[in-house]
């Protein structure tokens, strides 16, 4: 059963505001439900509409029909399953390694997809600035896959933190240096910037490492890539450098 309490809830945490004020964020499918309850997600409930998840607490697990789903999902078309967990408290950002900075992103599907290839390739951190979307957002958690168990992301103020780093700042640009003719180096932060205007002024001051992807056809009419193409290109090259 689900309440109607229970229902507004839920839907409250569709929107940002909700979601900061009861510390909670929801998730669903099976894949991603699994994949945070074996990470240090905490669980507050699952709904689903068949007896799934046998290891979870019974007073966690809620069986409800489909109509009670759809009541509560953020997706158009429902999954079987819907979870809803705690939002844990920020971690320490790990300066070691690779670190992705997004400036300004602003589609949930692109950060989801970042998160998922930051997993792939063991980016461990990825920092945010306060304007790119939320990482509890219905769309972005599904976008992830799973991948937010594994990702520690960081939302903070990014023209401050990028002034006071000592590792190297590399940005992505129409035009810069050949990525795939720079020797790179193994630790570093790499700025990815809004799907519309890339790199914000501020954020650029301080990338001294400008790199470009090159273009191959013959017309270079193509005006830029997506921001998690382009993400995916950028780190392929870092880590097969090194």
């Amino acid at each position: 059963m689900v309440s109607k309490n229970q229902i507004k809830l839920i839907t409250s945490l569709h929107q940002k505001k909700y979601r900061q004020a009861n510390n909670l964020f929801i998730a669903e499918g099976v894949k991603v439900i699994n994949e945070l309850l074996n990470s240090n997600f905490e669980l507050e409930n699952v709904f689903a509409t068949e007896p799934l998840f046998p290891a979870i607490p019974k007073e966690k697990f809620n069986l409800i029909g489909e109509t009670d789903l759809k009541k509560i999902s953020a997706l158009t078309v429902p999954n079987n399953c819907l979870g809803v967990f705690k939002i844990p408290a920020s971690k320490t950002i790990n300066e070691s390694g690779l670190i992705i900075a997004l400036d300004d992103i602003r589609d949930p599907g692109n950060l989801g997809t970042i998160l998922r290839l930051c997993d792939w390739f063991g980016i461990e951190q990825v920092i945010c600035s306060g304007q790119t979307v939320d990482i509890y957002n219905p769309k972005v958690v599904q976008a992830t896959m799973g991948s937010i168990a594994r990702v520690n992301v960081t939302y903070l103020d990014l023209e401050a933190y990028i002034k006071s780093t000592s590792l190297p700042v590399f940005g992505t640009f129409m035009e810069g240096q050949n990525i795939y003719k720079t020797t790179l180096p193994k630790e570093g932060i790499i700025v990815m910037g809004n799907e519309a205007n890339g790199i914000s002024p501020k954020i650029e001051a301080f990338a001294k490492n400008r790199l470009t992807i090159p273009r191959f056809g013959d017309l270079q009419q193509t005006e830029s890539l997506n921001v998690a193409t382009a993400t995916a290109i950028i780190l392929s090259e870092f880590c097969r450098n090194n």
